[in-house]
């Protein structure tokens, strides 16, 4: 990921904070495209990962960049419709430094180059969003430079072999000429065509 380019992450967070906003209580047990996550556990996931890599822009380093993610450990905190927007505005404005994109940091308890740390916030923003747009019946348009460094991201990541974690699974094949996003969410071990399954 050498050369990265920074990207402005305001407007992404803002579109996840949406997202997150219509999500009604009685859809918090719902299923998402990531089989880790009920709805509120991605809630709950994209909450810590905002305080994460939040404190990684910041080189704030501690307990919040040094522990690996545990989708069995999540909680959704009670207050997460005020805590959710704060922090993801927060995430945004440590990326906004020029200087988070530049040296090394550290997140999920693994020392990366901050322009590489850069690019997978993104890339979660980006991806996660989309779980949660589908899980809930939401349109979803992501922030189109989010979305290039995003599937950027996982272009390299597929081809190097590299999966980056648990939560992307094998490669999902679209055709070349599908959307960018499509390509970014089959890049990532999901189907864009992923829908919640009817109740028996």
């Amino acid at each position: 990921m050498t050369g990265t380019p920074s990207v402005d992450l305001a407007e992404q967070t803002r579109i996840v904070s949406r997202l997150a906003a219509e999500v009604p209580d009685t859809g918090l047990a719902g299923p998402t495209p990531c089989p880790e996550y009920t709805v509120g556990g991605l809630l709950g996931h994209l909450t810590g990962l905002a305080v994460a890599f939040r404190d990684a822009g910041r080189k704030d380093l501690g307990p919040t960049t040094d522990t690996a993610p545990d989708p069995a450990g999540v909680s959704l905190p009670a207050a997460w419709r005020e805590e959710l927007p704060r922090v993801l505005g927060e995430l945004a404005e440590a990326w906004q430094d020029p200087a988070a994109w530049t040296g090394m940091t550290r997140a999920g308890g693994v020392d990366l180059p901050g322009e590489v740390a850069g690019a997978v916030a993104v890339d979660e923003l980006v991806i996660h969003g989309w779980d949660l747009a589908r899980a809930t019946g939401q349109e979803y348009v992501p922030d189109g430079a989010a979305l290039r460094l995003s599937h950027a991201f996982l272009l390299a990541a597929a081809e190097e072999g590299d999966r980056g974690g648990g939560i992307f699974g094998p490669v999902v094949p679209v055709p070349d000429d599908a959307p960018l996003l499509d390509q970014a969410v089959g890049l990532s071990g999901r189907h864009p065509g992923w829908v919640p399954p009817t109740a028996p």
